[in-house]
């Protein structure tokens, strides 16, 4: 079983062991550590970018309850340094958060969300309707979005049994094994492209400003 240190700490280096090191078909090499910084590609979020000593993290997979990262070359079993590359995490990062404030946004109002996909290029929320929800438009939710970030509530992480949850100032948490921004001010200015409506629900295209 892997460490995973991404669920409770913003470290983006550390030392770890190297527990396994293996060819795959595809010519990397998946390399299984006893504790891990790298966030795995799930949950609507990619996955970290990054350095095992020399190698080069190009992908970041789960397994199980091991945690598989996907090098360009092999590393020998021992100790090792390990480091997350920060930009990459940080996008992601301020991506997943304003996911989050995007659901918040649409629960007053009768829309549920109910699914999210937060990579770079191509965020989005889904949310489905009560029955007498009012329109849920692009203005209405910039404009809500962005009044949270400017509150910078601080992020809060709490473990409810198997279940850890995310939430930020006094709005509630939510389920969810992501990397977030500290507070929401770091997210920085959310912009809606479109809201568009699909086999029944309501699908919100979004972005962060760099």
């Amino acid at each position: 079983m892997t460490e995973r240190h991404y669920l409770h700490s913003d470290k983006l280096e550390m030392h770890a062991s190297v527990v396994s090191c293996s060819p795959a078909e595809d010519g990397t090499y998946q390399i299984v550590l006893s504790a891990t910084l790298f966030h795995p590609q799930g949950g609507g979020q990619p996955s970290d970018l990054g350095t095992i000593a020399d190698a080069k993290v190009i992908r970041v997979s789960q397994a199980g309850d091991d945690v598989i990262h996907h090098c360009d070359r092999s590393v020998a079993a021992g100790d090792v340094d390990i480091k997350v590359s920060a930009e990459p995490r940080a996008l992601h990062a301020r991506l997943h958060s304003a996911g989050h404030l995007i659901s918040y946004c649409g629960e007053p109002f009768g829309w549920r969300a109910v699914k999210g996909h937060h990579w770079p290029g191509e965020a989005r929320v889904i949310f489905e309707a009560e029955d007498g929800a009012p329109a849920f438009t692009a203005d209405a939710i910039e404009q809500q979005a962005n009044a949270q970030i400017a509150s910078d509530a601080a992020r809060h992480v709490s473990q409810e049994g198997e279940t850890r949850k995310v939430g930020f100032g006094h709005l509630p948490a939510y389920p969810c094994g992501g990397t977030h921004v500290a507070s929401l001010g770091i997210v920085g200015r959310v912009r809606i492209l479109k809201v568009k409506e699909k086999k029944g629900q309501l699908w919100v295209h979004y972005d962060v400003e760099s």
